[in-house]
């Protein structure tokens, strides 16, 4: 089982090169980062993990640009977002900057996606909240379109894109595409039809909801069985082994939104699961 790391990657921690370099010389699997293009300060929305809202949310870096610095200084380890909030993105854009992380870091990026949870942030991007989903859903199909190795043109309910000379291409013809979400239906359904698998933060409760995520995937026709990564983990002994009999490919831990030392503190604690 592949361990990898997550971190609120801001203007006040560790940073993204320093945090890539001690990452691959320490033998983790990967690098996973959040996105929050800003925080309202009205702070409507309740925040799920509580409030007061940690001060790292309002001040993320951009994990694209962070893990192209990433890349640029490694060789193995694997790059993801976790997550993307597609439904704020321009699909054309986002399409262009994936495949040229994918290209350009030989085929190491995961590409998780989210539908947000901060109403506010979300209509700063005009998104309307209530169609969020199927407007993920489209621009994942158009950004799959630019991503043919061929021309290909789309036409969806929110977005449109003729056939188009769009290059680099990811690596691989397509990133992996994981799906955060809490377990459900609605969401297995979504894996089961257009993701690689499941991204489900903490990973409680994954013993009952792997059963339910199969089922979704065989009856969707789907060949082999879908990765399933628990994401933001605090980790235990116990917690890692039961992943492992799980049978599951990879496990995110969660670092401190800190500067270098304490960082590193904590990745010295992680190196005894590698």
């Amino acid at each position: 089982m592949r361990i990898a790391t997550t971190i609120f990657l801001t203007d006040e921690t560790i940073r993204p090169v320093r945090l890539a370099e001690e990452l691959e010389q320490r033998g983790f699997a990967g690098l996973y980062l959040p996105e929050h293009t800003h925080i309202p300060a009205s702070r409507d929305t309740p925040a799920p993990m509580g409030d007061p809202l940690p001060r790292e949310y309002g001040r993320t870096l951009d994990p694209f640009i962070a893990l192209g610095q990433a890349a640029a200084v490694t060789e193995r380890l694997r790059l993801g977002t976790g997550i993307t909030l597609v439904a704020q993105h321009d699909p054309v854009d986002l399409a262009k900057q994936v495949a040229t992380l994918d290209h350009l870091s030989g085929g190491r990026f995961t590409l998780g996606v989210g539908y947000g949870w901060n109403v506010e942030e979300a209509a700063d991007h005009g998104v309307d909240w209530s169609v969020r989903r199927a407007l993920v859903r489209d621009r994942l199909a158009l950004m799959r379109a630019l991503w043919a190795e061929e021309p290909t043109a789309y036409h969806g309910k929110f977005g449109s894109v003729r056939a188009s000379l769009a290059h680099p291409k990811p690596a691989g013809g397509a990133p992996r595409i994981l799906l955060g979400g809490a377990a459900g239906p609605r969401l297995f359904g979504e894996i089961a039809s257009g993701a690689d698998g499941w991204l489900p933060i903490g990973g409680r409760g994954l013993g009952e909801a792997l059963p339910a995520l199969r089922r979704a995937w065989e009856e969707a026709g789907r060949a082999g069985a879908p990765e399933v990564v628990p994401y933001a983990v605090r980790p235990t002994p116990g917690k890692l082994a039961h992943y492992r009999e799980l049978g599951l490919p990879e496990v995110v831990l969660q670092l401190p939104a800190a500067g270098e030392p304490e960082v590193l503190r904590t990745l010295d604690d992680y190196a005894q699961y590698l």
